[in-house]
């Protein structure tokens, strides 16, 4: 049920991006609020036997989660085959073509690595923190907030890309600099408001994922966590204009220093001082800010040597 749920978010991922490069990011948002709210709808349904469903438990939240996926990916689509007209459809088509592939492995390889490497960040930061039960239950439960006000982030990126990548290939150096610093200005502005917000309302975040017992370390989490909010969203978005200017190999050099190179040292010597008594748990949690800061020097860095090499250059 995994793989066939993994497998339809490929496909359906496949044509919520070709709507978005067209510039139909409508019909993309449409298609993937359908298959959530039709999810939502089934889980309770198939989760507890309403109606004529049987109760099926956590089995039934797999079929609710699938059938969520089917239902956006067909509606995707007919989206694509209608309002995409852009494409040529037919089968001859669809021919593979060694240089394209090449092309699209250049940039799409280093983001597949880079979303494995979250993965591994997560067990690995569990694995540091095994010596508090609490802290660990505080990281996971923050680790969710993390990603909700990092996908304003994510969602951001995903409009800069295809419009810098759009003007680079117009080799308009203009719309290329206008697209790089009004999606950096509106990074940042929205991760400022979501900095506000964990900084101000940290209780009721733990209230709302009912932290329990590791409240205190969950609102120590988020309290300095938190402020790396703002050099994390600048991070995603450097990622997403790196990809937008063929810099592939730049987006990845971001994602291993902030999920492998620097992080999971700087927390694991953290850990050390506080295994032994020398300070708080609250010392690992400023390995986050640290790190997130160090990669947005870097990232800075690599904008200025693409802008020199690939942007200037241009006719």
């Amino acid at each position: 049920m995994r793989c066939l749920r993994e497998h339809l978010d490929r496909g359906m991922g496949k044509k919520h991006r070709k709507l978005q490069a067209t510039g139909r990011s409508l019909y993309s948002t449409i298609g993937q609020v359908v298959g959530a709210v039709v999810n939502i709808i089934l889980d309770p349904i198939m989760i507890y036997g309403i109606g004529p469903a049987p109760e099926m438990g956590v089995k039934g939240a797999a079929y609710a989660t699938v059938i969520g996926q089917v239902a956006s990916a067909v509606l995707l689509f007919v989206f694509h085959i209608k309002c995409n007209k852009e494409f040529e459809h037919s089968v001859k088509y669809m021919k593979p073509d060694g240089g394209i592939i090449r092309e699209i492995y250049a940039i799409g390889l280093p983001a597949i690595i880079a979303q494995a490497l979250m993965s591994i960040m997560v067990y690995v930061m569990n694995l540091i923190l095994k010596f508090s039960p609490s802290a660990q239950t505080a990281y996971g439960l923050f680790y969710k907030v993390q990603q909700f006000v990092l996908f304003l982030a994510f969602g951001l990126r995903d409009a800069i890309t295809p419009i810098i990548a759009f003007a680079y290939g117009m080799h308009s150096k203009q719309r290329i600099r206008d697209g790089i610093r009004y999606g950096l200005l509106y990074t940042i502005v929205l991760m400022f408001i979501g900095v506000a917000i964990t900084e101000i309302f940290p209780g009721a975040f733990a209230t709302l994922f009912n932290a329990g017992q590791s409240r205190e370390y969950f609102i120590g989490a988020m309290r300095i966590i938190s402020i790396s909010f703002i050099f994390a969203g600048i991070n995603v978005a450097y990622q997403g204009i790196f990809q937008a200017l063929d810099g592939g190999l730049e987006s990845l050099v971001i994602s291993l220093l902030r999920q492998l190179v620097i992080i999971l040292p700087l927390a694991g010597i953290f850990s050390i001082f506080v295994r032994n008594g020398q300070m708080g748990v609250s010392l690992i949690w400023w390995s986050f800010p640290i790190t997130e800061f160090i990669a947005c020097l870097a990232g800075y860095v690599f904008l200025k040597k693409i802008e020199r090499n690939k942007v200037e250059s241009l006719d």
